[in-house]
């Protein structure tokens, strides 16, 4: 055993695996962790958000709290429709023909010989869809690796699999399906409605701005190429058995029938598909020739992501198909939303608000409150591993913090971006369909990410010492 795998690669590892067990025995499903910060916010708002002049433990107090619960419940249903179809839309896409076809022919270029490269590979595919869209990368980095698998037998599979995780933890709020910054950039969104923004924050300012594009290329490049680094020597590596490759299974199209009813006919029509794709074009041509990039929020994302799904599917049999499918993963964002929402109710519409920003205030100052802000919320992550369920209920407070200090808002949604995700590669949530598919489990997986959290996280505190207080 080689030095560097004695003192760092193998106690990180052991780490890694020990975190993992832990995770996997006490932290819950996550709708039962929205109860308990349902509870917890229900206990901090109780004691310091009571109406003026009540005592904390009396029970006006405490109805108070409740009320704010359930004004704010149901306050991010456009919000929570929007994340849903992102996750959904990115599924559809990932696995329509032309884009499992390039696929296949991609996962053949490396050299069977340089597993290394299969490596490097993955890790800039799923470091660039991430960037691109979250719930393309989450589907599309699953069925890319199964390409891999095929074409390159020599791959160490454990470290493939992992290096499919990275776009989750390294890229995607920091590209164009970042919910925060997406969020703030759409007009009315819930955060002006209640007076913590006064206007929207264009992407121009926050995933389009220099210093985030540099960020994002330079992380997309060094992630992969320390997942490359990490390529076992040959005698070691976690060979493809012939049940791994049947576990590797593609998702299929649904096969044309050779007699059809005048109903099946209609669904194969391809007609459908292309009319809506060209309207759905030209809309998306007049909005950008109008607004420019300053047109790009969640709504239109989803619109883009949507009519490539369905013109990618060409038959709308195939189209509905992937969205039948698809919609299996996306009811944990449905059901745990509206709790977030409570919490931000209580948390907006009592004064714990002011109580958490009085405290951002007092342990921070105008250079170190964005590296707080980003560990903070990497931190939580690891509890809440839901970018836009946590911005919500971070953004209140931390926005008025920043804002005292004389930091921008587009500063701040950046600093909370890359933190909310900081924590993602370490954190097995978002891992669940990757590791379906590959049918390995977290601990598996974790050593080779610890390795890279770690070396990430030293870049990342560096970068937001140094990022722009005004973006």
């Amino acid at each position: 055993m080689g030095t560097l795998e004695r003192y760092i690669t193998e106690p990180l590892k052991e780490v890694g695996w020990r975190m993992t067990q832990w995770t996997e025995k006490y932290i819950p499903d996550a709708w039962i962790i929205a109860v308990m910060l349902t509870l917890v916010t229900l206990l901090l708002a109780w004691i310091w958000g009571s109406p003026p002049g009540k005592p904390w433990w009396g029970l006006d107090g405490l109805y108070h709290v409740i009320i704010a619960w359930g004004n704010g419940f149901w306050i991010l249903l456009t919000f929570a429709m929007q994340m849903t179809l992102i996750m959904l839309l990115g599924y559809i896409l990932a696995v329509s023909p032309p884009v499992a076809k390039f696929m296949d022919w991609l996962s053949r270029k490396p050299n069977p010989e340089k597993p290394w490269q299969s490596i490097l590979l993955m890790g800039l595919w799923s470091n660039i869809t991430g960037w691109i869209n979250w719930g393309l990368s989450i589907s599309s980095s699953a069925m890319f690796m199964t390409y891999i698998a095929r074409h390159q037998p020599k791959v160490d599979f454990r470290l493939l699999v992992a290096t499919a995780y990275l776009g989750l933890g390294t890229t995607w709020h920091s590209g164009l399906s970042g919910s925060a910054p997406l969020l703030v950039a759409t007009p009315n969104n819930f955060l002006i409605q209640t007076g913590v923004l006064k206007e929207v924050i264009p992407i121009t300012r926050t995933i389009l701005s220099p210093f985030n594009l540099i960020l994002v290329s330079v992380i997309i490049i060094l992630t992969a190429l320390v997942m490359a680094a990490m390529t076992p020597r040959p005698e070691r590596a976690y060979k493809m058995t012939p049940e791994i490759l049947e576990r590797l299974k593609r998702w299929e199209p649904p096969q044309r029938p050779q007699i059809m009813t005048t109903a099946e006919k209609l669904s194969w029509w391809p007609g459908w598909n292309i009319i809506i794709f060209l309207m759905g074009l030209t809309w998306l041509v007049d909005n950008f020739a109008k607004k420019g990039f300053a047109g790009l929020t969640l709504d239109v994302v989803n619109f883009i992501f949507l009519m490539l799904g369905i013109i990618f599917h060409y038959r709308p049999v195939s189209f509905l198909k992937a969205a039948a499918e698809g919609a299996r993963f996306v009811w944990g964002i449905i059901i745990q939303f509206p709790f977030y929402a409570g919490i931000f109710g209580m948390i907006n519409y009592t004064s714990l608000a002011q109580t958490l920003t009085n405290f951002f205030i007092a342990i921070s100052t105008p250079q170190t409150y964005l590296l707080i802000v980003y560990w903070y919320s990497g931190i939580l992550n690891y509890l809440v591993p839901s970018g836009g369920s946590k911005w919500v209920i971070e953004s209140p407070y931390i926005l008025k913090a920043g804002f005292t200090h004389g930091i921008s808002d587009a500063s701040i949604v950046m600093a909370y971006a890359w933190g909310d995700m900081a924590t993602d590669m370490i954190q097995p949530f978002w891992a669940i369909p990757l590791l379906g598919v590959s049918g390995l489990e977290f601990r598996e997986i974790m050593g080779y990410l610890m390795v890279l959290f770690i070396i990430y996280s030293v870049v990342l505190t560096i970068a937001m010492l140094i990022m722009p207080i005004n973006l």
